[in-house]
């Protein structure tokens, strides 16, 4: 059964997916439900990374964006010789009160003056699935998945002061996104998270939701 418009990335993730241990901990983690009037698409800041079948699938229907008043015909770019999603300068008023400031003050093509994806708007518009056009590491924010020992995927969340984007001078991203930040009287992420892991599990056949709140009791991390 086709879920997204990208069959070999529904291939590899199912794979992965059916390989992946689970790490509880991070899912123990408090996450509110992001609220886009808030956040304003702070996880869009920067755009993102495409594989060619990405970039060829949302090709093909980037014209039908035209009704949104997308006309945009350079909404490709590329970095460290990788082709992402293009970025625009963003304004005071498109940025969250609380947006990060190692973050670039940019915001992704995509995004309507309401900051929602245009990608999920034409697919909901179609009656599809709201992910269906999205490319997958936008629809799985906050989720990661992750090579642990000896090769085997990890389903993980990044985690201040563990956040594996972060490098010299730059603490993170993941960990810094209203969506995947530590909030105090938020419910368990793996509850939070329903949406993005049904659809993950989906993919590879599992119940993520129901094996995450199966143990959301330990802190054992990673399962084996």
């Amino acid at each position: 059964m086709k879920l997204i418009a990208f069959p070999e990335a529904q291939r590899e993730l199912g794979r992965q997916v059916r390989e992946a241990a689970l790490d509880h901990e991070a899912f123990a983690m408090p996450l509110k439900v992001c609220e886009l009037t808030k956040c304003r698409a702070t996880c869009c800041h920067d755009g993102v990374f495409l594989d060619r079948e990405q970039e060829a699938g949302i090709l093909a229907i980037v014209g039908r964006l035209s009704k949104y008043g997308f006309d945009r015909r350079e909404w490709l770019e590329r970095r460290e010789g990788r082709v992402k999603t293009a970025t625009v300068e963003a304004t005071s008023s498109e940025l969250a009160d609380d947006f990060p400031a190692h973050f670039p003050r940019t915001r992704c093509v995509f995004l309507d003056p309401e900051h929602r994806c245009l990608l999920q708007r034409l697919a909901m518009d179609e009656g599809r699935h709201p992910w269906w056009w999205k490319p997958v590491s936008c629809w799985m924010h906050p989720l990661l998945l992750r090579r642990g020992g000896g090769g085997r995927p990890v389903l993980t969340l990044a985690r201040p002061e563990q956040d594996p984007a972060a490098v010299q001078g730059y603490p993170g991203f993941g960990s810094f996104t209203p969506c995947g930040m530590p909030a105090a009287g938020g419910e368990p992420a793996w509850r939070t998270l329903r949406g993005e892991l049904g659809r993950l599990g989906a993919l590879g056949g599992r119940d993520l939701v129901a094996e995450l709140a199966g143990d959301q009791g330990t802190s054992a991390g990673p399962t084996t």
